[in-house]
């Protein structure tokens, strides 16, 4: 061993001990080690801070930002509520669909960011279920982890993987090249969790005292339950054609529209009920209903309506793009002696006042023609942007409290065609080779900026800069163990050991070692350094450097044996209540049926 690389490995050994102590952090330690790389000697300055313009950092960089888009405009939401709504109260159907979602979505963003995104979707479940959440935390952690599997950008691993081989003169990963390894795992996992959740912690916690109220309180507080309505424009419909103005359906007919859904699918979305708004043909009223004696279904017969049916109480069910606020009306307010209608408050301000409050008493006349008095409380109910900008303004009105859903409020409904019409192109781009990987992420961040899925601030504050920092500070090493001879030493070590065992035995040597750095380490970290090293080996069996670099892949993926192994585990502790031991008991077992397919399938399907 050489001077030079026994000062590399103890940089190294440094690196590993504050990783598995976690002080400072991982990022911290990334730069020290940065900075620490050149005064050994072996790298310059420049060599130190290569991962800098590693297009792989900026690839990393620009999914994250898709993934934000696809977070903002409600597309993950959506398909993640939809169907994790059709398991029911059923535990094991819900597993299943909850991991078989998980690993679709998360195969084009990021496995942390899917998991985030799926935490409170999956806590609300739980609730409505009743059951315990760290019954479906860790089939959640355990999915987002083979999402990763999915596809080639599904996760940093597969790209560092990826880039080494291109840097080593062989040829890249293709867009589906893990898909075939992922899906069976995935199946794996799915059986495996219908077993192993018996080991998983199973009493539902109680309730905290919630500080914030939900939207469901305030139907029940305000008597809305009852008064909500959801009408389609039928074809022949009379309204076809109108504007709101013309029908003034307040004072003729009892009833309110609050709100309009246009457009199917993914491209639904809810537009403004403006005076000068025209209703089409397949339009969707949300009304309030706000007359006791009107009967909703000579409303439908009169104007040509369908009555679909609602599944959360006056539109709860919409909370993500539409919500409720309690304003109270304070001195000076120009609102006091006039009526909302002669305040023009619904023009003013887009929110429609659905509710009043005197007190603590709740007014039960028709609250439209109330005048407002000093201190009175207005329940609005409308757009989450237009509750905010209320909010902002202050005026008038003053916010008194906003809902818990206002969390998971969309900041960019309407926008989802545009955020699936950017992944398609990415997707495409990809796929077809007609650009570099950077470069289609790139042109489809654009194409979602300039649609508005996302903006420059959500766009900086979703990238994982901690993650960058860690990829940016690690991948020298993998050049300074080249340079040392490092590589080749670890990669003759590992030959000496199951070598004579045939190319196989090495396959499953990888894989525990590159399991066991994931013990201690990130797996974005071990992959900088085993990527080489599979490589190395492989060239010196004279075998296709494929199945090797396959395994390094799919091995720092497994990283299900303790929390610290991924932030996707560390992610789930909290809500799930788990504890290290819960990880080392479900993990374990399942990281060695990972072993064993992985060394399976990978020869199958990518010959040495």
């Amino acid at each position: 061993m050489t001077t030079d690389l026994a000062l590399v490995l103890a940089l190294l050994g440094a690196a590993i001990v504050m990783f598995v102590a976690n002080r400072p952090r991982m990022d911290a330690v990334a730069v020290i080690m940065m900075v620490a790389l050149p005064f050994t000697g072996v790298l310059t300055v420049s060599e130190a801070l290569s991962g800098l313009s590693d297009p792989n950092v900026v690839l990393i960089a620009a999914l994250f930002i898709i993934g934000e888009g696809l977070v903002r405009t409600g597309i993950a939401q959506r398909l993640g509520e939809r169907i994790v709504a059709r398991a029911g109260g059923n535990e094991a159907r819900l597993i299943v669909l909850l991991m078989v979602t998980v690993g679709l979505v998360g195969s084009v963003m990021s496995s942390t960011g899917v998991v985030a995104l799926f935490i409170p979707v999956v806590l609300r479940v739980a609730r409505s279920a009743d059951l315990a959440p760290g019954r479906l935390m860790m089939p959640l952690s355990v999915a987002g982890l083979i999402s990763g599997m999915m596809t080639l950008v599904a996760t940093p691993p597969n790209l560092i993987v990826h880039s080494e081989l291109l840097r080593q003169g062989f040829e890249g990963f293709g867009f589906f090249a893990i898909t075939p390894f992922g899906v069976p795992l995935l199946v794996l996992a799915i059986v495996y969790m219908l077993f192993a959740r018996r080991l998983l912690p199973g009493k539902p916690k109680k309730a905290g005292g919630a500080v914030r109220p939900h939207l469901s309180d305030w139907v029940e507080e305000y008597g809305l339950a009852g008064r909500e309505g959801r009408l389609r424009i039928e074809p022949g419909s009379s309204l076809i054609g109108h504007r709101l103005k013309d029908l003034n359906l307040r004072s003729t007919s009892g009833v309110n529209v609050i709100a309009i859904e246009r457009g199917r699918g993914f491209a639904r979305h809810l537009i403004r009920p403006l005076a000068q708004t025209q209703l089409h043909e397949g339009d969707i009223l949300f009304l309030d209903v706000f007359v006791p004696t009107i009967d909703i279904d000579d409303v439908c017969r009169r104007f040509g309506l369908a009555r679909l049916p609602l599944s959360g109480a006056y539109f709860t069910d919409r909370s993500q793009e539409i919500g409720m606020a309690e304003m109270m009306v304070p001195v000076e307010s120009s609102l006091i002696g006039r009526t909302v209608v002669e305040a023009r408050f619904r023009s003013e301000t887009d929110l429609a006042v659905v509710g009043l409050k005197r007190g603590r008493k709740a007014v039960t006349t028709s609250i439209l023609d109330e005048p407002l008095k000093l201190g009175d409380t207005l329940l609005v109910f409308g757009p989450w942007r237009a509750i905010r900008a209320l909010q902002a303004e202050g005026s008038d009105t003053i916010a008194l409290n906003l809902p818990a859903e206002l969390d998971d409020a969309l900041p960019a409904p309407g926008r989802a065609p545009y955020a699936l019409a950017a992944l398609a192109l990415l997707v495409g781009l990809m796929v077809s080779g007609v650009v570099p990987n950077v470069q289609a992420a790139l042109i489809a961040c654009l194409v979602m900026g300039l649609f508005g899925c996302v903006d420059m601030t959500s766009a900086y504050r979703s990238i994982h800069w901690q993650s960058l920092v860690l990829i940016v500070g690690m991948l020298p090493f993998s050049l300074a163990l080249q340079k040392t001879g490092g590589v080749d030493l670890a990669a003759d070590a590992l030959l000496s050991v199951v070598g004579d065992a045939g190319p196989r035995a090495v396959l499953v040597g990888i894989f525990i070692v590159t399991a066991a750095f994931s013990l201690f380490i990130s797996n974005t970290a071990t992959a900088v350094l085993m990527a080489p090293v599979a490589v190395a080996v492989a060239v010196e069996l004279h075998a296709s450097p494929y199945p090797f670099a396959m395994t390094v892949a799919l091995a720092a993926s497994s990283a299900f044996m303790t929390p610290v192994s991924s932030p996707v585990n560390t992610l789930v502790i909290g809500p799930g209540d788990y504890t290290f031991m819960d990880f080392v008991r479900v993990g374990v077992p399942f990281a060695a049926i990972s072993l064993v397919a992985t060394v399976t399938l990978v020869p199958w399907l990518s010959p040495f």
